[in-house]
């Protein structure tokens, strides 16, 4: 049995500010991903935390995956096929909040963030559509 698709994938790559994560991300982040579950393991975090690049070189990740684990950059770990629900894994390791993990991804502090999604969240002006300009 064939299955019609209701839309092409390449729409799911015009929603602004937004990065699907699917199966090509997940074969990329495939090892920064182990990497993120291994935190759950108290031994694991404690290695982490004493020589990260160590514990990172642990792992088939890419270069440029070691160095936004290094940098706390979840964008970029986002950009490199990493889904927030490994990462957060990390944030965690630093005693972080979802909160602050989240909101250093927008530039805003934690209190900030948090003061917006209170106010109803972000606005839907310009996040709509990248190939029809909203």
């Amino acid at each position: 049995m064939t299955t019609k698709r209701l839309y092409p994938l390449t729409e799911l790559e015009d929603i602004p500010g937004t990065t699907v994560f699917n199966a090509k991300r997940a074969r990329e982040a495939y090892h920064l991903h182990k990497f993120c579950m291994s935190l759950m393991d108290a031994n694991n975090r404690a290695a982490f935390k004493d020589h990260e690049r160590a514990y990172l070189d642990r792992f088939k990740m890419s270069e440029e995956q070691k160095r936004a684990v290094q940098d706390r950059d979840f964008n970029r770990l986002i950009d490199l096929g990493g889904n927030i629900y490994f990462l957060v894994k990390l944030s965690n390791t630093d005693g972080w909040s979802v909160q602050r993990a989240v909101s250093s991804m927008t530039g805003m502090t934690a209190d900030e963030y948090a003061a917006m999604m209170r106010e109803g969240g972000r606005s839907p002006e310009g996040q709509r559509s990248i190939r029809e300009g909203n």
